[in-house]
């Protein structure tokens, strides 16, 4: 085992499922995204979990991602919310993958392969009313939909688009994109077709726009315990499932004056300990929080001094201590006395998700909860 431990807390996890569940009701499915191995909880982990826990997708963003889970044996439906090369199109329709569709070759690429395989491709249109990345231009819309749905060797299972502004107070540009969608659906309908599965909304809409739950949501950051911004409402109990640990390799009683880590950039104004953790930036411990961060032991925190290093970061514990040598020491997770993924992205100037997913797989993964005996390192 390394000095580092990264704990999942699937319990938190089934939890905060359950309060967005509770929030957009029975009849709307979830979404939950496995990202960047699921926002770097674990996809496969997090996977299971969702699927007891009552979700009704798997979100992922490449390809890859969705062919793992299946060789693991995850057989709950999977979307590709993103885009795939010409040679991927007959492997997502081999492992039953649905797929988003945005143009006229991506519907001709998927159709061509599910007609060698003999079944059907999976595919929800994108349409952009907005978020200017992917989808097809709203005046496009209803062809492709119908296109889609006129061939045999595809199947329109839903008809989706992406909100880039959910997660603010000012939410005139998301409602009109709503208006949008709607209005698009609406046209999809008038022309004979199904649309399927309805889908728009991130975290920011699941909290903000239950208008726009339509027939499913698909929240990114929300399930794992943290709110998209400052600038949404918090009125859910979520809990935070990702917790990074470390411990204590090396005390010292140092002189004022002394210098800490590369550049000097930290002296210390008085006589106190220095506490050196077996954890860097090449564990996903940002750089940027050098003499910025807090780290909780034993119950308090204490300030990060000098630059964070490759593979350790020194604490400052003041003149007197009853921390000792191998203490364990959380450098952000769900305990409320400590700092989180959120706290740590606000010092860094960054976001909790690229907090999250940027823990190395250097770093152990213990899976903790009812599903699991504790024991369990990845």
């Amino acid at each position: 085992m390394r000095h580092s431990v990264l704990l999942i807390h699937l319990d938190n996890f089934r939890h905060n499922l359950g309060v967005i569940r509770k929030l957009v009701g029975p009849r709307v499915k979830i979404s939950v995204s496995m990202k960047a191995d699921a926002y770097g909880h674990g996809a496969l982990d997090i996977a299971r979990a969702a699927e007891r826990g009552g979700a009704d997708f798997l979100g992922v963003a490449t390809p890859q991602e969705g062919m793992e889970l299946r060789r693991a044996g995850v057989v709950m439906p999977i979307l590709l919310y993103g885009l795939c090369l010409p040679e991927e199109h007959k492997l997502l329709v081999q492992h039953d993958i649905s797929a988003v569709a945005v143009d006229d070759p991506g519907i001709e690429a998927f159709e061509g392969a599910a007609e060698k395989l003999g079944r059907p491709a999976l595919l929800h249109l994108k349409i952009d009313t907005g978020m200017g990345r992917i989808g097809c231009a709203p005046e496009d819309a209803v062809r492709l939909a119908a296109r889609i749905a006129s061939s045999p060797f595809l199947r329109l299972e839903g008809v989706a688009t992406h909100f880039p502004c959910s997660d603010e107070k000012d939410l005139g540009f998301t409602r009109q994109q709503i208006a949008l969608f709607r209005d698009l659906v609406n046209r999809i309908k008038a022309a004979g077709v199904n649309p399927g599965l309805l889908h728009a909304s991130n975290s920011g809409g699941v909290l903000q726009c239950p208008e726009a739950n339509f027939s499913m949501v698909r929240p990114g950051i929300l399930p794992f315990g943290y709110y998209p911004s400052r600038e949404v409402a918090r009125p859910l109990d979520i809990r935070p499932v990702m917790e990074l640990r470390s411990r204590v390799l090396f005390l010292k009683k140092v002189p004022a004056g002394t210098p800490i880590s590369y550049g000097c950039t930290y002296r210390t104004p008085a006589p106190t300990w220095i506490a050196t953790l077996g954890v860097g930036y090449a564990d996903g411990y940002p750089r940027s929080l050098s003499n910025r961060g807090r780290v909780l032991i034993k119950g308090r925190t204490y300030p990060v001094v000098g630059r964070v290093t490759m593979d350790q970061v020194m604490v400052d514990l003041g003149p007197q201590t009853e921390i000792r040598r191998y203490d364990e020491a959380v450098m952000f997770g769900p305990d409320p006395a400590g700092p989180g993924a959120e706290d740590l992205a606000e010092l860094a100037g960054t976001i909790p998700y690229e907090i999250t997913c940027g823990i190395n797989r250097r770093v152990p993964r213990l899976v903790v909860g009812a599903e699991t005996d504790g024991q369990d390192p990845r």
